[in-house]
């Protein structure tokens, strides 16, 4: 066993209120500064630039899990993590298939698509920043189709969180975890979301001195989100750290 530290929450320049610095090398060189293990790149509603940041952190040792950050009907935020990219995509073309609108540049921001090595390989005209037409239930259901950890996001926080939109967390709603923002204390989160469910944190970061500001620490095999999903359960001497 090993301790790994993640911060699972981290936004590239595809996302349209991301920095434009927030390029796969320069995520990478920062997660390297920071000593962190383990990144999960979760862009708003789309995986585009995942594989790129895998290979960018990759050189430097640093596993990256390809994610999304999928907005759900409800508006509600919810992190999906994968350990392939491949599976990553597949959540990507079903939240594509239902993703209405086109992005205006002017109001959102650039959706850059990048390169291992921070080349601009073109634009993403899709509304990222919008909600796709698949409830939460969907959503999770989703993820865990594709053998991925379905996290609520920043439920601390009003705006996209499930708390926030819902007024609470539906019965038999199988997330499996929930993430504190870098607002509170995993102890602060405990106290006010912990009870029954096992607690994350992640930074969200959307600039380049963001990443790493808060992690969550785990006692894993390897850094693979099979294993963060056995620590998360409390399983095989797994073990969610801080």
């Amino acid at each position: 066993m090993k301790t790994f530290r993640a911060d699972l929450h981290i936004h590239t320049c595809l996302s349209p209120c991301a920095d434009i610095r927030m390029s796969p090398r320069n995520i990478a060189a920062a997660a390297k500064k920071k000593e962190l293990d383990v990144l999960g790149i979760c862009d708003h509603n789309s995986a585009e630039n995942a594989a790129a940041v895998a290979e960018a952190a990759g050189r430097l040792g640093i596993r990256v899990l390809p994610g999304l950050e999928v907005t759900s009907r409800e508006e509600v935020h919810v992190l999906a993590l994968f350990d392939t990219v491949e599976e990553a995509l597949s959540l990507q073309e079903r939240v594509y298939a239902v993703l209405p609108g086109e992005n205006d540049e002017n109001v959102f921001g650039l959706q850059v698509v990048a390169g291992a090595d921070d080349d601009v390989l073109g634009f993403n005209g899709r509304f990222l920043a919008g909600a796709a037409g698949l409830s939460l239930e969907d959503v999770v259901d989703t993820v865990h189709a594709l053998r991925g950890l379905a996290v609520a996001s920043h439920v601390d926080r009003e705006g996209f969180g499930i708390i926030g939109q819902l007024g609470f967390i539906p019965a038999g709603l199988p997330l499996d975890a929930l993430e504190i923002s870098r607002r509170l204390t995993i102890e602060e989160g405990r106290s006010a979301f912990g009870a029954g469910w096992p607690l994350i944190t992640g930074s969200d970061a959307h600039a380049l001195e963001e990443i790493g500001l808060v992690t969550t620490s785990f006692r894993l095999e390897a850094g693979t989100v099979e294993e963060i999903g056995l620590a998360l359960k409390g399983l095989g001497e797994r073990l969610v750290l801080s």
